[in-house]
């Protein structure tokens, strides 16, 4: 199992970031997939996921209405569309995949938002 997140970088407050997580090793619809994010000087802190199989959203409540994940099952990509953009949601984001008691995690992209 892999997964390969990238796609952050420096915007500006107000602008727009789409993260990808590219996975491999795994059935993609088999696995729940999940953004996380950690801050510096902070604890991790879960951000969105994806359920395995119908593939449903689930937001963190300071993500919800302004990020967006998605699945491609024929790319194995989870995305994460995050618009209006926060200094505060500046942290290295990280993407999971978890089913029953496995957990699996891809290194962290950075982002950084900042005037």
């Amino acid at each position: 199992v892999q997964l390969q997140a990238s796609g952050g970088g420096l915007v500006q407050p107000g602008g727009s970031l789409r993260l990808s997580c590219a996975a491999s090793g795994f059935v993609l619809e088999d696995y729940a997939i999940g953004w996380f994010r950690q801050a510096p000087g902070k604890e991790r802190e879960w951000v969105s996921c994806i359920s395995s199989g119908a593939g449903r959203p689930y937001y963190a409540n300071a993500a919800e209405g302004r990020f967006t994940i998605s699945r491609d099952s024929a790319k194995m990509t989870v995305y994460l569309q995050m618009n209006e953009l926060k200094p505060e949601d500046t942290a290295v984001y990280y993407c999971s995949a978890a089913m029953l008691l496995r957990v699996y995690w891809g290194q962290g992209t950075q982002v950084t938002v900042s005037s």
